[in-house]
C-alpha cells in the first residue's frame, strides 16, 4: 500500500512550501557536476507540480533561489539562471491547469531571464487550480526589511499612523500577501534549519524534514509528507480540548 492510497483527501493542506535542498550532494554521490544535479532538480519540480496539484492542493511555493545564492560561484549562478530559463515549460501549466507567480528581489534577475518569468506568468494568469509559486533572488529578512520600509514610508506621509499598524498590516505588505501562509512546510536533503525562508509566514506552519535530496523526492515522498501532516493536531496555542 502506497501513502498515496491512504491519505485523507479532504485534509490536504491548501499551501505547501518546500525548500528544496540537495542537488549538489546528489550530484556528488553520483561523480557527476552540480550542474546535473540542478539539471535532475528542476525536473522534480515538474513532477512536484503535477502531483500537487493532482491532490487538490491551492498553493505550491519552492524556495528556487536565494539572495545568499548570488554568492555562489559566477559559473555556477550563470548556469542556475539558464537552467531557470529552460525549465519553466508553460504548457505543463496550461495541461495541468496551473498559474504561475514569483516572489523576490525580481530587479537582481538578468533582464531576459525576468521577461521569460512575467511571459509566463501572463499565459498562465487565467488558469484556476493550483498556483505554483517560486521564491527566486527571494529571503525571508529582505522580505520584512521591505514590508517595514513600506509601512514606515506611509507613517511618514501621514497616510498610517502608528497605532493602525497590525499583523495584518505587515501580511499586506509582504511579498505573498495574495495567498494564505503554508500549512506544511518541507525541508529536503537532511538539513534541519529554515535558511531565511518564509520565516513570518510560517510562525504555525507543520514542519517536516527529510533525508531524501530533492532530485529523488518525487510523489510517494510528498505524499508520505501530508500524510504525516494529517496526524499531527493543529491546536495554534490552544488545549486539545478546545479544538
Amino acid at each position: 500500500m502506497t501513502y498515496k492510497e491512504i491519505l485523507d483527501m479532504n485534509r490536504i493542506p491548501a499551501h505547501i512550501a518546500i525548500i528544496m535542498d540537495g542537488n549538489g550532494r546528489w550530484a556528488k554521490l553520483k561523480g557527476q557536476a552540480r550542474s546535473l544535479g540542478h539539471q535532475a532538480g528542476a525536473e522534480t519540480v515538474h513532477v512536484i507540480a503535477e502531483e500537487a496539484a493532482r491532490l487538490g492542493v491551492k498553493y505550491l511555493t519552492l524556495y528556487t533561489f536565494s539572495t545568499e545564492n548570488w554568492n555562489r560561484p559566477v559559473d555556477e549562478v550563470s548556469a542556475l539562471m539558464a537552467l531557470l530559463m529552460d525549465s519553466i515549460e508553460e504548457e505543463t501549466f496550461m495541461k495541468n491547469n496551473i498559474s504561475f507567480r514569483i516572489i523576490g528581489d525580481i530587479e537582481k534577475l538578468p533582464e531576459d531571464v525576468r521577461n521569460r518569468l512575467q511571459q509566463c506568468i501572463n499565459r498562465t494568469s487565467s488558469n484556476t487550480g493550483m498556483c505554483l509559486i517560486l521564491a527566486l533572488s527571494y529571503s525571508s529578512k529582505w522580505e520584512i526589511t521591505e514590508a517595514v520600509r513600506q509601512i514606515a514610508r506611509k507613517a511618514q506621509e501621514g497616510t498610517l499612523s502608528i497605532n493602525e499598524i497590525t499583523e495584518e498590516t505587515i501580511d499586506n505588505h509582504l511579498c505573498t500577501n495574495f495567498m494564505p501562509n503554508p500549512d506544511l512546510l518541507i525541508r529536503t536533503g537532511g538539513e534541519l534549519r529554515l535558511s531565511n525562508y518564509l520565516l513570518w509566514q510560517c510562525a504555525y506552519a507543520e514542519m517536516y524534514f527529510s533525508d531524501t535530496f530533492w532530485p529523488d523526492f518525487k510523489g510517494e515522498e510528498l505524499c508520505k509528507a501530508i500524510y504525516d501532516y494529517q496526524k499531527r493536531e493543529r491546536r495554534y496555542g490552544k488545549t486539545s480540548e478546545q479544538l
